[in-house]
């Protein structure tokens, strides 16, 4: 840190589990929707991965580095509150963060204005993911072959999740899936999962994620299946821009692009099999 920060009593560290609200209202205050009970669940994916910065004991910035098996992390909620920008805060919270994912390929969904600080931080553009909303609107009743995902056996689920994410995700899953509010298919042939699919309540509808299946029409029947369930409502797909079913899934349900991110990568590429990737989890946490 430099000597002006050491100076004003910067301090980072951990986030305490009753501090852990404080980064989703500034999320929240930045326009970025959060779901209505993302925070906890998040908090459960890595609780050594969120941090705060205090200044003279008052919390002014926060960050998320969160870890993914050995060998990749994350970063998301990198804020910090309008009076105290543009002063080394941020930078010295985001090397901290930085420095605690060492040696694994960190990835992080940017706004496309800070695209070149990351690119200063060594970070490379792997793809765009574009954010849809609109109306919630079903075609039809929902197809026989799906079933309520939280009904599967939770190993198989999450070995499932597995193979369009990362890495495992158990503990983040567990809490996904029982969180209040928190409503997912996924589509059986079979005994083989052919793609799940969830919605979650924020603060002017419903948010997808994450939506992954084997093909378009698994992800129609999904997306299909889902927005059955809060017809009306206000709806959100987060695609990656090369997923091009995605895209027209999209289109199909009369969802317009809102926004953008830069899913960007250090230390490496990370090869997901995007095809299958119609709606990713949340911007924060990948």
């Amino acid at each position: 840190m430099t000597d002006s920060i050491n100076k004003d009593h910067f301090e980072i560290r951990l986030v305490e589990k009753q501090e852990i609200q404080f980064l989703c209202d500034l999320a929240a205050g930045e326009g970025w929707n959060p779901g209505l009970r993302d925070i906890e669940c998040f908090y459960q994916a890595d609780k050594s991965g969120f941090f705060i910065g205090l200044l003279n004991g008052e919390p002014i910035a926060c960050i998320s580095a969160v870890k993914y098996g050995e060998d990749y992390g994350f970063v998301g909620f990198y804020i910090v509150r309008e009076p105290w920008r543009g002063k080394g805060f941020g930078l010295a919270i985001w090397d901290y963060a930085l420095d605690s994912l060492s040696g694994r390929v960190i990835g992080l969904d940017g706004v496309v204005d800070q695209q070149d600080n990351y690119i200063r931080s060594g970070f490379k553009l792997a793809h765009r993911n574009i954010r849809f909303e609109g109306t919630a609107k079903a075609e039809g009743n929902k197809a026989k072959s799906l079933v309520d995902v939280k009904s599967l056996p939770f190993e198989q689920i999450a070995a499932f999740d597995a193979g369009c994410f990362f890495e495992e995700r158990k503990n983040f899953l567990k809490a996904w899936f029982g969180e209040e509010g928190h409503v997912g298919f996924a589509k059986i042939n079979g005994k083989e999962i052919k793609g799940y699919g969830l919605i979650r309540p924020y603060c002017d509808g419903y948010k997808t994620g994450p939506l992954f299946a084997a093909d378009p029409t698994v992800a129609n029947d999904i997306f299909n299946a889902l927005c059955t369930e809060v017809e009306g409502s206000n709806i959100i797909l987060d695609v990656p821009e090369n997923n091009t079913n995605g895209l027209l899934l999209a289109e199909h349900y009369g969802l317009e692009q809102s926004f953008e991110t830069a899913r960007m990568y250090k230390g490496g590429n990370i090869d997901l099999p995007l095809e299958k990737i119609y709606g990713i989890t949340s911007f924060e946490l990948g």
